[in-house]
């Protein structure tokens, strides 16, 4: 028998570990890491379908479908569990980051490109949120998101509040482009909100950008209420 084509991939400089196009062979995927394989699945039975409480119309994720077509969902998953340190998480995240750069300035489209982090067997969720809040801006000053998912994340969605999007079967990082949808997840800081600016409108000057930031930004206690920050009408959709 032939040996298998290894599949493309991109190894992370501090960890070692694989990112791979996961959609380039998605039943390979599933077969090499089976206690991910679940990832697959929620995307395609949850993510990409209309959900009743979501508050909205269209699919869970908007952004999910274009990212599978296009070949353009990179994931790495990551053992370790609960024995994972916080700076283990966050070499993994700086391998993510640059790996992410990297495919955006090779040619991969920006608009569908997202990099996912998933970590089995990991269960002290506030790990996860650590390294999030620590690395949050860096990917923010890129013009990107990082975001947060495990299962139970309490975090609001945009249109209901009792709705958590992120509450996921396992738990995970994920980079993706920053979108209008998102000034309610920057309002808490100036520097998030100047780079938000500077992503849906770079033709501002630098000094009016920033000026807008520092009226526009939100006490940080209430900038936790995700659903009454939000800007877009039912008819304006995420860009």
């Amino acid at each position: 028998m032939a040996a298998e084509v290894p599949l493309p991939a991109h190894v992370g400089p501090r960890t070692g570990f694989l990112w791979r196009d996961v959609y380039e062979d998605p039943a390979r995927w599933s077969r090499d890491f089976p206690d991910a394989e679940v990832l697959t699945h929620w995307i395609a039975d949850y993510l990409v379908h209309p959900h009743p409480e979501l508050g909205r119309e269209g699919p869970v994720c908007p952004f999910v479908r274009q990212t599978t077509a296009r070949h353009a969902l990179w994931t790495a998953v990551v053992p370790g569990g609960d024995d994972l340190t916080a700076a283990e998480l966050s070499d993994v995240v700086r391998d993510a980051h640059e790996l992410y750069n990297h495919l955006r300035a090779s040619g991969t489209d920006a608009r569908s490109l997202a990099s996912v982090t998933v970590f089995p067997g990991l269960t002290r969720y506030d790990r996860i949120d650590a390294v999030h809040r620590r690395h949050k801006t860096d990917l923010v000053r890129d013009g990107l998101m990082l975001g947060q998912f495990y299962p139970g994340c309490a975090v609001p969605g945009l249109w209901n509040a009792a709705f958590h999007p992120l509450d996921a079967p396992l738990p995970m990082l994920v980079i993706r482009p920053m979108m209008t949808t998102d000034y309610p997840f920057l309002v808490a800081r100036t520097d998030w909100l100047y780079a938000y600016f500077s992503k849906v409108a770079p033709q501002l000057p630098r000094a009016l950008r920033w000026s807008v930031a520092e009226r526009m930004r939100v006490p940080e206690a209430e900038a936790g209420a995700i659903t009454a920050l939000r800007v877009h009408a039912r008819d304006e959709q995420a860009g």
